[in-house]
């Protein structure tokens, strides 16, 4: 049966929806933090199933050691770059849902969709840098270069394809790219979706994905981790948009459905929670195989989704728990920018691989990280502002602009004008100080007032000379 979509339902799963990006930084943050704990001690290797859990469970003798017990609960973590996948599939969901009609105006999509993207980022970028400067010059440690702040701040202006400009300041900006070419693309695939129709769509978009993974792995010489970032001259092809085609096309296709009020929006919780565990099972395990990268980044954000969509769903049927995944939710794309910095200095600064100390600072890591998301967020637009008056001072001053007329008569208090065919009275007069010769007039008409300029007006009768 078919269930008509309305603007309540809408609201009361988007209430999951924002709970599920907050946790997907959220575990993108403690895979990062683990990943440096560890010292990139453990990534999936295409060398088998047993052999990889092998790597990940301590010896017997480690666990006699508090230090042991926190590697092994933080194992989990060591997998949480999986949700970058799940961010593209639910940007494909998000940008489908919010498009009600079928033809909109590309260039306004863009215009407001750019901007959302770029805004934080350059906010983030610009009040980043100087942190990064004194912390750098403070304990003698990395400090991005001027050029490298220069490059971010002018993205995506200024960007190279391996980003050795973005990746020194923060690894996981390779992200804004790809996030940033789907963007582009949407208007596009939002037209073939009803051109050919979701199923058709996917179909081609896996064809496509498949196919470009397939060169990506056995002719590229590629491999879908993200700890590899470290090295940004080697192989990167799992980072581009056709790699990842396929998963935003099935997040797209997942809103549409919903919003004819079907599909897999509308499933028991039984149903999705057993189809999202098998679906990330078999992508988990493919993860382990050169065969299974084809289809590993595919399946497991897929599984993660539904999972995450029941739990986030149960989650959020209290009223207190859908405002406070509202309120979190808004702030997730900050709290991913800004993350790796919090996580990279203060493993450096406080935790110095200890793991009592590593233990206490996760939680304090996510709370600073979404204090600072959130100071970014409202520093953007009063960043927007002040750069918008700052382009029209610049503007103003370099414009051409015709020579200054000499007025032919001087305006002074005490004149008498025609102004809409009505007698006014000239009260004030200022000048403005860009040419000199522009001047600004108050005149009166009885109780009435205003400012208008001086060319608006037609002198009457001149202010009577005193003494004559």
């Amino acid at each position: 049966m078919t269930r008509r979509f309305n603007r309540s339902m809408a609201v009361q799963r988007l209430a999951w929806l924002d709970g599920l990006r907050i946790f997907a930084a959220v575990m993108i943050l403690l895979y990062h933090a683990q990943l440096l704990y560890t010292q990139y001690g453990y990534t999936p290797q295409p060398t088998g199933l047993f052999h990889n859990l092998q790597q990940l469970i301590p010896t017997a003798n480690s666990l006699h050691t508090l230090s042991g017990w926190i590697d092994l609960l933080g194992t989990p973590a060591l997998f949480g770059f999986q949700f970058v996948d799940v961010f593209i599939l639910l940007s494909g969901f998000s940008l489908m849902l919010a498009t009600r009609q079928r033809s909109f105006d590309w260039l306004a999509f863009w215009q407001k969709r750019l901007s959302r993207l770029l805004w934080p980022f350059w906010t983030v970028a610009l009040l980043s840098y100087p942190v990064l400067w004194v912390l750098g010059a403070a304990t003698e440690g990395y400090v991005p270069p001027v050029w490298n702040l220069f490059a971010a701040s002018t993205f995506p202006l200024l960007f190279d394809p391996g980003g050795s400009l973005l990746l020194p300041i923060s690894g996981p900006w390779w992200f804004i790219p790809l996030i940033l070419s789907f963007t582009l693309c949407f208007p596009l695939l939002h037209r073939l979706m009803y051109g050919w129709g979701g199923r058709n769509l996917v179909m081609v978009s896996l064809v496509v994905t498949l196919g470009y993974r397939t060169l990506a792995t056995y002719v590229f010489g590629g491999q879908p981790t993200y700890t590899l970032l470290d090295t940004p001259q080697g192989p990167l092809p799992f980072y581009v948009l056709l790699a990842k085609l396929s998963t935003f096309v099935i997040g797209m296709v997942v809103a549409q459905a919903y919003k004819h009020g079907r599909g897999v929006l509308f499933w028991p919780q039984a149903k999705a929670l057993q189809m999202g565990f098998s679906l990330y099972a078999a992508g988990f395990v493919c993860q382990f195989y050169k065969l299974g990268w084809l289809v590993c980044d595919l399946l497991m954000p897929l599984g993660l989704t539904l999972v995450g969509m029941v739990v986030c769903r149960w989650l959020t049927s209290a009223g207190w728990g859908r405002q406070l995944a509202v309120n979190l939710g808004k702030y997730s794309y900050s709290f991913f920018l800004i993350h790796n910095f919090v996580v990279g200095w203060t493993l450096d600064l406080f935790v110095q691989g200890d793991g009592v100390r590593y233990a206490i600072a996760l939680p304090l890591m996510i709370l600073s990280t979404l204090i600072l998301a959130a100071i970014a967020d409202a520093v953007t637009p009063l960043l927007k502002r002040a750069l918008a008056r700052l382009w029209q001072d610049i503007d103003y001053l370099l414009a051409r602009k015709p020579a200054p007329v000499q007025p032919s008569w001087v305006p002074s208090v005490g004149d008498t004008v025609r102004y809409l065919d009505q007698q006014w009275s000239v009260q004030a007069v200022e000048v403005l100080l860009d040419d000199g010769h522009y001047y600004l007039c108050k005149i009166a008409q009885g109780k009435y007032a205003r400012w208008v300029s001086q060319e608006q007006l037609q002198l009457m009768a001149p202010t009577a000379l005193v003494g004559k």
